[in-house]
């Protein structure tokens, strides 16, 4: 499943991630304590999406690999290790759009000098 697939599984579902209570917890912290805590998280989210999916797109070719290898088996073995690591991909991938969508929906401090 590509990542926009994934992400739109996300929204559909309305989950916010394993993450979510420090994240909630973050965002009702004074400022600049709140931005500095959601800016550290939403930069830890992005690096391990980046990572995540980089190491998705390996863990398919090796999937694409070992179906081409074991085509025409009348029983298909979904527990190899290949399987295991696509769905913990998966999840991770998964866990790390909700906590995106999670931050992206909350509300954004306006600081007093914009007002000027």
């Amino acid at each position: 499943m590509p990542p926009k697939v994934i992400r739109f599984e996300v929204r559909l579902a309305g989950y916010k991630g394993y993450r979510r209570e420090e994240i909630l917890s973050a965002a009702s912290k004074p400022e600049p304590q709140r931005s500095r805590l959601l800016r550290k998280i939403r930069e830890e989210v992005r690096q391990s999406l980046k990572q995540n999916i980089s190491i998705y797109r390996e863990v398919a070719r090796e999937l694409h690999a070992y179906r081409k290898a074991h085509a025409g088996e009348p029983v298909p073995n979904c527990s190899d290790s290949v399987h295991t690591a696509m769905s913990l991909k998966y999840a991770h991938i998964y866990n790390d759009f909700a906590h995106l969508d999670l931050l992206g929906s909350l509300p954004q401090q306006v600081d007093l000098f914009d007002l000027l």
